[in-house]
C-alpha cells in the first residue's frame, strides 16, 4: 500500500512539473515515430473549383504534380538530400506552362517576366534567394548558387543575372517565358485595371471578367535520410505587377522557412499578406517556442492570414516526417509521398 502511494505521488509531481513548464513556456513537445524521410509539394493556390475545370485539364496538373513529386521522392529515396530534392522536383514545375513559375511565369504590367525564388537549408539555416529575374531559366537554381556560392542571402534583378551568368546556370532569351494564355490573362487583368495571380476559377479556365484572387508559385518541402530539412518556393509573381513589385516567394520566413528543429515550408498565396504575417516562419516559431504540432501552427497561421484579409495556402514537413497541407481557398495543387511510397494528390479543398 506503501509502495503503490509513493508511486502515486511520483506520478503526480511529475505531472506538476510538466504543468509547470508549459505554464513558464518551456513546452514538452509531443514525441512520434520517425518517417525515414517524406516530401510535399505545392502548385498554387486559387478559387480552383471543380465545376470549372475539364478532365483533360485536371489529368493534366495531376500528371505534373505526380511526375514532379516522384523526382524528389527517388532523390531521397536514395539517399540524397533534402536541398537535391526540393530543387530537382521544383525544377519539374519550372518547366510546365501549367504553374505560375519558369516556363509559365505570368506577365507584369510592361509584358515582361519577373520571377524569383528562394531556397533554405534546415541543418545550416543558410539560404539563398533572387528576385525580378527575366533570364534565368530555372530560379530556383539561382537561389540555390546564391546559397551555396555566395555571401549574401537575396540578389535581385540584373545583378542577380549577371551573377547567374558567371554560374554558368542556364540562360534564355526572355521570349523563352511567353505563353499564349499568360498574355491573355495580361491582357484581361489590364482590361478590367485589376490585379490577378494564377489559378482564379475564371481567368484560369475561362476567357471571361476575372476576380481579384491573388495566388500562383510552387514549392516543395522535403526530410531526407539525414534528418534534414529543405524548403524552396520559384513563382513568376502576379500578373499585371508594376514599380518592380516582389511578393513572399523570394523572402525568408515569409514563402520559404526551413530549420531542422521543427520544420520545412513553402507558401503560396497573396504574397502582401504572406509577408506582413512572416507565415512560413511563424509556423515553425510556434512549433518551437509554443510546442504546437505542425498542424497545429499551420492552421493558426493560416487562420492569421485570413484575419488580416489574405488568402492562400502552405505545405510543409516537419523533423518528423509528418506533412501539413494547410489553405483558406477553394482548392490548392499539391501532392505529397511518405517513405512507403504512398502517393497522394490534391486540387480542391475536400
Amino acid at each position: 500500500m506503501k509502495k503503490t502511494i509513493f508511486l502515486f505521488t511520483i506520478l503526480l509531481l511529475l505531472a506538476n512539473c510538466k504543468q509547470a513548464e508549459k505554464d513558464s513556456g518551456q513546452v514538452v513537445a509531443e514525441t512520434t515515430d520517425k518517417a525515414e524521410f517524406s516530401i510535399v509539394i505545392h502548385g498554387g493556390a486559387g478559387t480552383i473549383l471543380k465545376k470549372n475545370m475539364t478532365p483533360e485539364k485536371e489529368a493534366a496538373y495531376k500528371a505534373i504534380l505526380e511526375e514532379a513529386i516522384r523526382v524528389g521522392y527517388e532523390i531521397l529515396k536514395n539517399g540524397g538530400t533534402s536541398l537535391d530534392a526540393v530543387t530537382k522536383t521544383i525544377n519539374v514545375m519550372e518547366d510546365s506552362p501549367l504553374f505560375n513559375a519558369g516556363k509559365g511565369a505570368v506577365f507584369t504590367n510592361a509584358g515582361t517576366n519577373e520571377l524569383d525564388a528562394s531556397i533554405m537549408d534546415g541543418k545550416t539555416l543558410n539560404a539563398g534567394a533572387s528576385a525580378g529575374t527575366t533570364n534565368v531559366k530555372y530560379p530556383i537554381d539561382l537561389a540555390r548558387a546564391i546559397m551555396d556560392n555566395s555571401p549574401h542571402v537575396m540578389m535581385a534583378g540584373n545583378g542577380a543575372e549577371k551573377f547567374a551568368e558567371e554560374q554558368g546556370l542556364e540562360l534564355v532569351e526572355p521570349s523563352y517565358f511567353y505563353t499564349e494564355n499568360r498574355m491573355n490573362s495580361l491582357k484581361r487583368a489590364i482590361e478590367s485595371e485589376k490585379i490577378e495571380l494564377d489559378h482564379d476559377d475564371k481567368a484560369a479556365f475561362y476567357d471571361t471578367t476575372i476576380k481579384d484572387y491573388k495566388f500562383g508559385t510552387v514549392g516543395c518541402a522535403a526530410l531526407d535520410k539525414n534528418g534534414n530539412l529543405a524548403a524552396g518556393t520559384s513563382t513568376g509573381g502576379m500578373t499585371n505587377k508594376r514599380w518592380g513589385r516582389v511578393g513572399d516567394a523570394p523572402i525568408i520566413g515569409s514563402g520559404t522557412y526551413a530549420n531542422n528543429a521543427t520544420c520545412a515550408v513553402s507558401s503560396t498565396g497573396w504574397g502582401e499578406y504572406f509577408i506582413r504575417a512572416q507565415v512560413a516562419h511563424d509556423i515553425s516559431a510556434l512549433m518551437e517556442y509554443k510546442g504546437l504540432s505542425l498542424e497545429e501552427a499551420a492552421k493558426t497561421v493560416i487562420g492569421k492570414v485570413g484575419d488580416l484579409g489574405g488568402d492562400g495556402g502552405i505545405v510543409a514537413v516537419d523533423k518528423n516526417g509528418n506533412v501539413a497541407m494547410e489553405f483558406n481557398t477553394a482548392g490548392m495543387y499539391r501532392a505529397t509521398m511518405n517513405d512507403k511510397g504512398e502517393l497522394y494528390l490534391g486540387i480542391y479543398n475536400d
